[in-house]
């Protein structure tokens, strides 16, 4: 089964792997708030991040920029949800596509590879 973000398979062309972040309430010390005392306050729930780390696979520098382009052309302004499936089927609802970072070059040899970073949130609320 493929990797993909509504419905459409991005990271298919290379290797890549999701890693699911800190999960639960959040929580800060009153110390951080200028409080005296040592107390800590829980307050909601720490917005789900997952990160997808890859390197996109392609023949030539021109397929490599579609490849770029599939991807970045889900970077909305506002972010809007969707399913984020991994490849073992592994579903996160509800996700919104906030950042694409390339790796520093690209290598070139019998194939054309980048190594990249995207990043999906969760959010408690929807960005406005």
């Amino acid at each position: 089964m493929p990797s993909t973000f509504k419905g459409l398979n991005l990271f298919a062309s290379g290797p890549h792997r999701f890693m699911v972040g800190k999960q639960g309430p959040f929580v800060f010390s009153l110390s951080a708030l200028g409080s005296p005392s040592a107390e800590s306050i829980a307050s909601g729930v720490v917005e789900l991040d997952v990160t997808v780390k890859g390197r996109l696979i392609a023949a030539n520098d021109t397929a490599l920029w579609a490849l770029k382009g599939a991807i970045t052309a889900q970077l909305l302004d506002p972010p809007t949800a969707g399913t984020l499936i991994d490849s073992h089927a592994h579903s996160f609802a509800d996700m919104s596509f906030i950042s694409f970072v390339e790796g520093d070059r690209t290598d070139r040899g019998r194939a054309v590879t980048l190594a990249y970073v995207a990043l999906f949130r969760r959010f408690t609320h929807a960005p406005a």
